[in-house]
């Protein structure tokens, strides 16, 4: 596990650093368009029309500092073994101080269609009928702390979905996320999976006000739809939750970055957790679980073995990043606008 220094990315704008001198004289041609068109920028900025409805500030968190810990579990084909072991590390995690803790994506079975309906469970039904869900819950309750349950294969109705569960210090299920987008993918010679297969995309957003401040959730691919991320942030997310298993071929090259940029974009937190790598499975996951802070600094990862990280968050640095670089008032509204069409179909 290597753990990523802030001060490199503070020190990036820090004064010291900021070299300035007296900009070059233009030519008279030039002059004239340059300064029509600055005010005509000017005139025209509306950062506050950018996104509709209009932006909320993140709420005050209950704790703006505290140790966050994401558990990258071995899966095997032992559902019962998956859950204690799960428990174990979640134990392992609340014991060295962290207050949220995150699971990856599928962790309760093999990550494959074939074993999506043999390990689904009815979270609506609950008891004997949903395991993983009661263990998340009662862990959730006796440790007090708030469990973002990676996801687990969900059987509703006719329909199965990919969901991740939000727990909590109460035990309670703050919010259940069905994912939005399906990893339908086809890289010749490399990889091909199609979730649509079996599972059904979720048709909603999730944005859980927690213990911990208000988390955004998505689930894998959803990472890779910026919009999702840029309409939490606009609902006032602090932290956005990413269980996920990319695979050996997008795991190198967009794992991280995908991380980053969505961390960087909003000037937010964005936590991931993944299985670790098991070669012998048919989808093998890249590990990597990783918390990256709002200036898209890596501030704690893992490498692809079974590890539990346990990391801390500071909601300050939101605001700090925000002040240096101002990116909510300098979008242009009057060139561009992000819907969030359920907020406003329920205005």
């Amino acid at each position: 596990m290597r753990a990523a220094a802030t001060s490199t990315a503070i020190s990036l704008l820090s004064s010291s650093r900021l070299r300035t001198s007296t900009p070059a004289r233009l030519p008279f041609r030039c002059r004239r368009p340059l300064r029509l068109a600055a005010m005509a920028t000017n005139a025209s900025f509306r950062p506050e029309a950018a996104r509709s409805p209009p932006a909320v500030e993140p709420p005050t968190p209950p704790l703006s500092k505290f140790k966050v810990a994401l558990c990258q579990l071995s899966v095997t084909a032992d559902k019962a073994r998956n859950i204690a072991r799960a428990r174990t590390a979640i134990e392992s995690a609340a014991a060295d101080g962290a207050k949220l803790v995150l699971l990856p994506e599928i962790w309760n079975g093999p990550y494959s269609n074939d074993s999506f309906p043999e390990y689904a469970e009815d979270i609506e039904a609950g008891g004997d009928a949903a395991p993983s869900f009661l263990m998340m819950s009662d862990v959730a309750r006796s440790l007090k702390i708030t469990l973002v349950g990676g996801s687990i294969s969900e059987h509703s109705g006719n329909s199965l979905y990919n969901t991740c569960c939000v727990f909590g210090s109460d035990g309670e299920l703050k919010g259940k996320h069905r994912k939005i987008h399906l990893f339908d993918i086809d890289i010749p010679g490399k990889i091909t999976f199609q979730e649509s297969k079996t599972l059904t995309g979720g048709q909603d957003l999730t944005i859980v006000d927690t213990d911990v401040g208000r988390l955004g959730i998505g689930i894998c691919y959803d990472i890779r739809f910026q919009e999702l991320a840029m309409l939490y942030a606009a609902r006032g997310a602090h932290l956005l939750c990413y269980p996920g298993a990319f695979n050996m071929t997008t795991g190198p090259l967009h794992w991280e970055l995908l991380q980053r940029a969505r961390a960087a974009d909003n000037q937010l937190f964005v936590a991931t957790c993944a299985p670790a790598r098991d070669t012998s499975s048919s989808y093998v996951a890249w590990g990597h679980s990783t918390l990256v802070g709002p200036f898209g600094e890596v501030i704690a990862t893992t490498e692809h073995d079974e590890a539990t990280i346990i990391a801390e968050i500071d909601y300050s640095l939101i605001e700090q990043r925000r002040q240096f670089l101002p990116l909510r008032h300098q979008r242009r509204g009057d060139l561009y606008q992000l819907v969030d069409v359920q907020a406003s179909g329920s205005k």
